[in-house]
């Protein structure tokens, strides 16, 4: 007999979708991180339109994880650890409100949540937190390729430079937190 498992969503934006999704996959508790474009007004948009910063859609990733192994707590903190909250549409030479910081919420509780973890988080910050908190929008994926692409291409140039390193950081400060095979 199986033992059922409670599953949440949270909706993240923090730059580059490949930083988050890399990240997420390793912590204990994730059962699903699928990258996709959420906040705009264009339906289906494909990844050269959300790049063109005309769609208004956010690079996002959508998690599904266990409650009973990792809160939404833990989620914001890993969050918070791996971006720069404090500024506007931009995390390191990217650039455009395709990369802006925000939480999208899906219940009255996350929401409480995120506003708690912003606020210890501006305590951390010597710069105001821009970290937008919003009722999630509809969630688009992104295109396949996009999907675990860190996993799939660990020496890709970008991924060297800028995904490595917060997937270091991460298992540095969440060491405890990550998945066995991680």
């Amino acid at each position: 007999m199986t033992q059922a498992t409670n599953r949440e969503v949270a909706t993240l934006a923090g730059g580059c979708f490949w930083c988050l999704e890399a990240v997420y996959d390793e912590l204990k508790g994730i059962t699903d991180v699928v990258s996709g474009y959420a906040g705009g007004q264009v339906a289906n948009p494909t990844y050269q339109q959300v790049c063109s910063g005309k769609t208004g859609h956010a690079e996002v990733v959508r998690i599904t994880f266990d409650p009973n192994v990792i809160s939404y707590g833990d989620l914001l903190d890993v969050f918070f650890t791996i971006h720069d909250p404090t500024t506007l549409n931009r995390q390191g030479a990217d650039v455009g409100t395709q990369y802006r910081s925000a939480i999208y919420y899906h219940s009255p509780e996350q929401k409480a949540t995120a506003e708690q973890k912003i606020d210890e988080a501006g305590r951390a910050w010597d710069k105001p937190i821009v970290t937008e908190v919003a009722p999630v929008p509809t969630f688009y994926p992104a295109e396949d390729y996009h999907q675990e692409y860190y996993a799939n291409n660990p020496y890709q140039g970008y991924c060297m430079a800028v995904v490595a390193p917060k997937v270091a950081k991460a298992r540095k400060v969440f060491f405890n937190k990550l998945k066995a095979s991680a």
